[in-house]
């Protein structure tokens, strides 16, 4: 039976990348949305098109109550041993005009929503003693970036809930790790990353594609990787 995969965020740029690559090993990946069903429904079929297996689930992270509604509904169908944690936004402004609505609402998305999904499916997956917990953060998280504050304070939490989570779940076959990129080619960092400025930011002198993050998470995902657990992994072109 084929391991159940669970991609928040998997309709966006590094999401939809994850979920390939899932369907391509073999997993049944559940491809969850919020506000872009439409997308999401179009890389299930797709997926299920070239011989994989997916369906699509729908719910917002934000909503504790929404969440555990879904998720039970999910477990209805088996243990979910795979957990992409992908969801995200930002919403940029440097610190001193930086509104309460933008500090709560990234923060609540990117750290309330990684609560939210994981905590109910940890111990699901403890009772099958193997399991991948996987949280895509930001290389802003290590080393800052201008204008992100509430962004970098989110990944940074979660990079402290990764090696932590990991102690906790490391003895039950579960391993639990960040995956952090720099500048990706996605719909969201579209015209932010001006060639000039990728020349000077990164060393290897481009934006990285959603596939190189996403074979990483196919990686840490697989039996290979049952010995890497606790670690913040770097996908950046060597920005640090």
């Amino acid at each position: 039976m084929s391991r159940r995969a669970l991609v928040t965020g998997g309709s966006g740029g590094i999401g939809a990348a994850i979920c390939r690559r899932l369907a391509a090993d073999g997993c049944h990946v559940l491809i969850h949305a919020n506000r872009h069903r439409e997308a999401a429904d179009t890389l299930a079929e797709a997926l299920r098109a070239e011989g994989g297996s997916a369906e699509v689930v729908c719910f917002d992270v934000t909503d504790a109550a929404a969440t555990a509604t879904a998720i039970d509904s999910l477990l209805e169908g088996g243990p979910v041993q795979i957990l992409v944690n992908n969801a995200g936004i930002h919403d940029d402004a440097v610190f001193p005009g930086m509104s309460d609505a933008q500090w709560t609402r990234v923060i609540d998305v990117n750290l309330n929503g990684f609560f939210h999904v994981t905590q109910p499916l940890t111990m699901p997956m403890i009772r099958t003693r193997w399991g991948r917990i996987i949280t895509i953060t930001s290389v802003a998280a290590i080393a800052g970036n201008r204008g992100q504050t509430n962004y970098a304070a989110a990944k940074g939490a979660l990079h402290s809930a990764t090696r932590t989570l990991s102690l906790e779940l490391a003895s039950r076959g579960i391993t639990v790790n960040a995956v952090a990129p720099g500048v990706i080619e996605t719909d969201m960092s579209a015209g932010s990353f001006p060639p000039e400025t990728l020349a000077r930011l990164v060393p290897m002198k481009r934006a990285g594609r959603p596939e190189e993050v996403a074979d990483l998470v196919g990686f840490l995902a697989s039996d290979q990787a049952a010995y890497i657990t606790g670690q913040i992994i770097s996908v950046n072109g060597g920005m640090i």
